[in-house]
């Protein structure tokens, strides 16, 4: 059997007062707020040595330690996964919070080297100024290059199971409708020596959000169709929280770093021989 609804007789005159009041305020009362958006654990900005609005946790140097390019491998399962999730690269962010720390000089490494060299190339044609000063030899090597990686692990609450699988390591969707209570993401850099290939360092950081389905609802995100980058979303955060996390523990190492040795030079055999290997073999106890 329906049910009539009854709708007061005042109701139009309220609707049309609210459209009204809308009216007056016109855009202002759908303007958006300039730097009012929720902070995560790498924020602010970077310019030479100086820095802006970065976060009191990250460690910093007094003088760069040399020159640094960041490269993620992109055919990584780990970077699918952040795809999936419409997260992209990490590699802004963690050049930023190097930048911020002063402890190595950024260098481009990444998709700009394309619009670098097209400058060289207009200036090998002859249609730049005279003066234009893109001659070659004022390229600065990299003299490290460091590389991100994302392990993913969820703790269930006892709704699932204590790990997920890596296609489902974020759990976004998951996490929200069964109730989710805490979300872990850990993370690796890797510091490499560019002119011998020896690994200098390598850090391990993780990050925890308590509450993930209510963070979520506090922030108006309702999954993976509405998720946005790495500052406006709840797995983004973690994922960066993370990084902050490798980052600040790979910067306390290379402050105290002592290089490793090998008897007779790295590279030359090693001091574990094989039978007839340039390296004598160990002899048998």
């Amino acid at each position: 059997m329906y049910q009539l609804a009854i709708i007061p007789r005042r109701t139009p005159v309220l609707v049309a007062g609210m459209l009204s009041a809308l009216a007056c305020f016109g855009g202002a009362a759908l303007a958006q707020e300039v730097g009012g958006g929720s902070k995560g654990a790498v924020t602010g900005a970077a310019g030479g040595a100086s820095s802006e609005g970065a976060s009191g946790t990250l460690e910093r140097c007094d003088q760069a330690l040399g020159t640094i390019g960041v490269v993620e491998d992109q055919n990584a399962g780990w970077y699918r996964t952040l795809q999936s999730y419409k997260l992209g690269s990490t590699v802004p962010v963690l050049r930023m919070m190097i930048q911020q720390s002063n402890c190595f000089v950024v260098v481009e490494r990444g998709a700009a080297m394309q619009n670098m060299n097209i400058e060289r190339q207009l200036q090998k044609s002859g249609e730049m100024r005279e003066g234009s000063n893109f001659g070659a030899g004022q390229m600065v090597a990299a003299d490290y290059t460091m590389s991100p990686s994302i392990q993913f692990s969820q703790n269930t609450g006892g709704v699932g199971g204590a790990l997920a699988g890596l296609s489902r390591s974020l759990g976004a969707l998951g996490a929200i409708a069964g109730g989710i209570k805490t979300s872990e993401a850990s993370t690796t850099l890797l510091m490499i020596d560019n002119r011998s290939g020896v690994q200098l360092a390598a850090a391990e950081g993780t990050a925890k959000n308590t509450d993930f389905a209510g963070f979520g609802a506090a922030y108006g995100w309702a999954g993976a169709g509405g998720a946005g980058g790495y500052t406006s979303t709840p797995e983004g955060k973690i994922i960066i929280a993370a990084f902050a996390d490798s980052y600040n523990q790979l910067v306390k190492v290379v402050r105290n770093y002592r290089a490793q040795t090998v008897k007779g030079g790295l590279g030359t055999g090693g001091a574990l021989g094989v039978q007839g290997g340039s390296t004598p073999a160990a002899p048998r106890n």
